[in-house]
């Protein structure tokens, strides 16, 4: 199935998780598991990009982390107004990663 992880929470934050909980008329650890993943994917994204905005990484080894195509990346990375930036050889090792899933 999964890990158990135990964690402590404020008396705010376990309110908000009990209201969307009745909202969605979900029991309360189904929310958890939804905020959870949904704050990894964001944090994960936030990741890949300063990364790629920083020169460490092609945008398509960004794409990669976060398990998005290179378009919706370059979407995401451009809304966060971090332009596209692509050398030659960044050029080459995403054609010889693209070669090699082939």
């Amino acid at each position: 199935m999964g890990e158990t992880i135990t964690t402590r929470v404020d008396n705010e934050m376990a309110k908000d998780i009990a209201f969307f909980s009745d909202i969605n008329k979900l029991d309360k650890s189904t929310i958890t598991r939804r905020l959870l993943a949904k704050s990894l994917e964001e944090e994960k994204l936030a990741y890949a990009l300063h990364r790629y905005k920083n020169g460490e990484i092609t945008i398509g080894k960004a794409a990669e982390l976060v398990k998005k195509d290179l378009r919706e990346m370059l979407f995401l990375a451009s809304k966060r107004g971090i332009h596209f930036q692509y050398s030659l050889k960044e050029l080459r090792e995403d054609f010889e990663a693209a070669k090699k899933k082939k």
